[in-house]
């Protein structure tokens, strides 16, 4: 009943956005004072909280746009053949929980809207699966395996403060240049810090499985499986040639650049060109879309809402008392764990990676230039925070939760279990390299 009522205690993923308006509203009220010549700050200040509003209009259909294409490519019939054939190896309730949280850590870190919306997809077949074979699981707990992901996201090769940096005359190029992803992505400190969790994330979801193995799911309470229905329309080779062509400019820039070409704009290119080529036609492919598009409506109407709070941070110089701070306090071994800190704090008031790296990028570099800390340690600190508090700030849950139906209050208290587990890896990591 306790927990019952706990669960009932944690506000939607909408609800928190409203709330947090309002805290940081306040927060920027007593913490921040007006420039010289600015009146009427408080009034002021909801001035900035509209201003934000349209600052990350490019960047939302981005995010946007990767989670859309990742949902179709996941829906696409040669997903689904792979999703029955990987549930049809599922015979016991460990099994189908083992395998939905490595799958979503290793297709997440290749791209975070694919492997979110695919293991939510995924559990949904588990789910089906687990029906008709009459496999006992905990639903809400296989969901939460299934977001697991969302906390090796920002590190992967989807992570937008990464990419961001790697782009040519990205917003902080005059101070950082450019930092190829061999230099973040796959340095050995990020490699080392994924192996980790490949191995200890599972093993804390199979501990939290067995402290109460007998909290099932009832059968009539488990959803059915997502499909797109088969298209009796003409395979269209003109859809096919486009997708090819897409797909060449696509290796083409690979070509050029290596690693470093790999970008949000290069993903959405690749996910769509792969789209095009595996649908028959644009009638299914566009039945594909509308299901996707539903699935992110959540994400439409949050990230005005969330852009509102950080434009009402960077413009009233909020986020950079808050993150000076901490950086005030530094030394060259603790920056990159303060900085760490931080982005985890912003995180539940800028829950977007690169709005996060745009508000907070500006001063963790001038912070890491005037220590000598390592520039792509000190990116890479960011992205572990703002991933890590991913587990208990539902708004990238959204499409999953729309997905698998469930209630983001029936997962948090094992995400929440999972963050403590690897947070603590995180920092471990952060001083030991």
């Amino acid at each position: 009943m306790a927990n019952k009522n706990l669960k009932n205690l944690i506000p939607s993923p909408l609800m928190l956005a409203i709330i947090l308006s309002f805290v940081v509203y306040v927060l920027a009220l007593i913490f921040t004072t007006p420039k010289e010549g600015e009146k009427d700050w408080p009034l002021q200040l909801l001035n900035f909280y509209q201003m934000g509003f349209w600052d990350l209009l490019a960047f939302a259909m981005q995010m946007m746009l990767i989670l859309v294409l990742g949902n179709v490519l996941a829906l696409t019939p040669v997903f689904q053949k792979l999703i029955t054939l990987i549930v049809s190896k599922i015979k016991t309730a460990t099994g189908a929980l083992m395998f939905t949280v490595i799958f979503s850590l290793v297709l997440t870190w290749f791209n975070w809207g694919l492997g979110l919306i695919f293991s939510a997809l995924l559990v949904r077949a588990i789910a089906e699966h687990a029906r008709q074979h009459s496999i006992r699981i905990n639903y809400p707990l296989l969901v939460a395996a299934a977001y697991s992901g969302m906390m090796i996201w920002h590190g992967g090769l989807s992570g937008s403060a990464p990419l961001k940096v790697a782009e040519n005359h990205h917003f902080l190029f005059d101070k950082i240049g450019v930092i190829p992803v061999t230099e973040t992505v796959f340095s050995s400190m990020n490699l080392t810090l994924y192996a980790i969790f490949i191995i200890f994330i599972p093993l804390t979801f199979l501990l939290i499985s067995k402290v109460k193995p007998n909290t099932y799911t009832r059968s009539e309470n488990l959803p059915v499986k997502l499909s797109v229905p088969p298209s009796q329309s003409k395979r269209q080779y003109l859809v096919i040639a486009l997708g090819l062509v897409l797909a060449f400019l696509a290796a083409y820039q690979f070509y050029l650049y290596g690693l470093s070409a790999l970008n949000i704009n290069l993903i959405n290119l690749i996910l769509l060109s792969l789209g095009l080529l595996l649908y028959a036609n644009t009638k299914q492919f566009m039945k594909a879309v509308n299901m996707a598009i539903v699935s992110s409506s959540g994400i439409m109407i949050q990230f005005p809402i969330y852009a509102g709070i950080m434009g009402l941070m960077n413009y009233s110089g909020l986020v950079e008392i808050f993150t000076n701070s901490l950086v005030s306090v530094s030394s060259p071994a603790t920056l990159p764990v303060y900085g760490y800190i931080s982005a985890a704090v912003v995180n539940f008031f800028v829950p977007s990676g690169g709005g996060q790296w745009a508000v907070q990028g500006p001063v963790l570099m001038e912070a890491a230039q005037q220590l000598g800390v390592s520039v792509p340690k000190t990116i890479m600190a960011l992205a572990y925070g703002d991933q890590i508090t991913n587990m208990i700030q539902p708004f990238w849950a959204i499409p999953l939760l729309s997905i698998t139906g469930i209630k983001a209050r029936s997962i948090l208290p094992y995400t929440f279990m999972i963050m403590l587990a690897g947070g603590l890896a995180s920092v471990v990591v952060l001083y030991l390299f």
